[in-house]
């Protein structure tokens, strides 16, 4: 049993030392055999060269080859792929993301407001229609607008962070223009010192269309202004780079922003008509007051004349002129100096038809020309409100009035009501189609030209 013991202490010693002696053989005198699943390492000689024997591997043509170099360009490459594809998908959402601009918007005539507030429907910071200075901002199509107004809207003080500008101004009266001449004037220089590039003007022309004095600043007649809107029927208007613009509710008198509801549309208006305004002598007024007076109609419309005209209203005044566009079917639009007047865009806003006396008035606007009928294109007044579709009820004659008026007195309730719900969907819906048509053509004049 001893015996058996020591035999195998001896055979393990023994093998102990024949393994020993071959590991040092392996170590000390064999060539290194290296898988291909070992990570090879270059050693360079300073001539270029690589070190045979030093970690690398010849493959048949005697070359130096290390088998995760494939690999490893591969995933190279795919990362690289990847990372193309993806400024590639960037770059296309860029492109197809519409570009901003910006449009500054100076506001020096009341018509400013219903630019801002009725067609763009911008917020105006403080609300105080008091405050020396107010603006605010809003974005139509690809444009960001921003906009300024009060008195303290002066020349030089308006941080300029745009070179495109809308100068909105009046030039109804000589007053007004010598007022509008100095704010052309300084646009003008801006233009000159390369601080403004693209100018657009928002005019409130001459009831008559005398509007000569504006000429010599427009492009095409070698001056700087690149776009004008212009009130009234002028003859000016070719839809290019002169487009004609509403004249709107009466913001200098504080006319608000009125929002369709259900209530302006069904409540029971218990007046056929109403007209409250400034009766001229020897105008069509007169016939008109004549005529309620003389059928008897004053008990059915709300008639309120007065002989001098009045360019502010008090807070009394403006409630019952108000109340009575509410509480009236119709309300009656004698020509003015112009045809067009704000009563017309004030009845639209409550619901209440405007009944046009649909006559040329003295002057150069197109819609003055000789023997123009009602309707007829070109010569007709208000060309821009019968182009839009205006349900209006038109007259050539206030003698017209009493049979229109009976007319009224057969209709049903829900008559008058879907008639009112008509007239009040096309104002919404012209002041929108202003709104887009304003900003496509700056778009288009600003931004995409040439």
């Amino acid at each position: 049993m001893k015996f058996g013991r020591r035999k195998i202490c001896f055979c393990v010693v023994l093998l102990y030392l024949v393994f020993s002696l071959y590991a040092a053989y392996n170590v000390f005198f064999n060539t290194k055999a290296i898988s291909r699943v070992h990570r090879v390492v270059k050693k360079v000689t300073a001539a270029g060269g690589v070190k045979a024997g030093e970690g690398s591997q010849r493959n048949g043509a005697g070359d130096w080859w290390n088998p995760w170099e494939d690999e490893r360009a591969e995933s190279l490459s795919i990362l690289q792929r990847r990372r193309e594809g993806f400024r590639a998908y960037q770059a296309q959402i860029a492109k197809d993301r519409p570009k901003r601009h910006k449009v500054q918007i100076w506001g020096k005539a009341a018509i400013g407001l219903y630019l801002w507030e009725h067609i763009l429907e911008g917020p105006l910071n403080p609300t105080d229609r008091t405050a020396q200075w107010r603006e605010g901002e809003v974005q139509s199509g690809t444009i960001s607008f921003r906009f300024y107004t009060g008195p303290a809207v002066v020349q030089g003080q308006v941080p300029l962070d745009t070179d495109s500008m809308v100068l909105v101004l009046n030039g109804r009266e000589e007053q007004k223009v010598a007022y509008a001449t100095r704010w052309l004037q300084h646009a003008g220089a801006l233009v000159q010192a390369r601080a403004l590039s693209r100018v657009a003007v928002v005019m409130l022309g001459s009831e008559r269309c005398s509007n000569d004095w504006l000429r010599p600043y427009l492009k095409a007649q070698g001056g700087f202004v690149d776009l004008l809107f212009l009130v009234y029927d002028s003859p000016w208007v070719n839809n290019r780079d002169v487009l004609q613009w509403p004249l709107g509710v009466a913001t200098y008198r504080e006319f608000p922003v009125v929002s369709p509801s259900a209530e302006l549309v069904s409540s029971v208006r218990p007046y056929l008509c109403n007209f409250l305004g400034t009766v001229y002598r020897n105008s069509s007024r007169e016939s008109l007051m004549g005529i309620l007076k003389q059928q008897g109609l004053e008990r059915d419309c709300i008639i309120t004349g007065r002989e001098k005209w009045v360019p502010q209203e008090t807070a009394d005044s403006l409630q019952r002129y108000q109340t009575a566009l509410a509480q009236s079917d119709l309300t009656l639009c004698p020509v003015g100096v112009n045809a067009e007047c704000y009563r017309i865009y004030e009845a639209c806003a409550y619901g209440s038809v405007p009944v046009v006396e649909d006559v040329g008035t003295p002057g150069e606007c197109a819609a003055g020309k000789a023997g123009a009928g009602p309707g007829e294109g070109h010569g007709s007044p208000l060309r821009l409100l019968k182009a839009a579709g205006a349900p209006f009820l038109f007259l050539r004659d206030w003698a017209e009035l009493p049979a229109l008026l009976e007319r009224e007195r057969g209709m049903t309730r829900r008559e008058k009501e879907e008639r009112r719900r008509r007239l009040m969907e096309w104002y919404g819906t012209f002041r929108m189609r202003m709104r887009d048509r304003f900003t496509q053509v700056l778009e288009e004049a600003f931004f995409r030209a040439g």
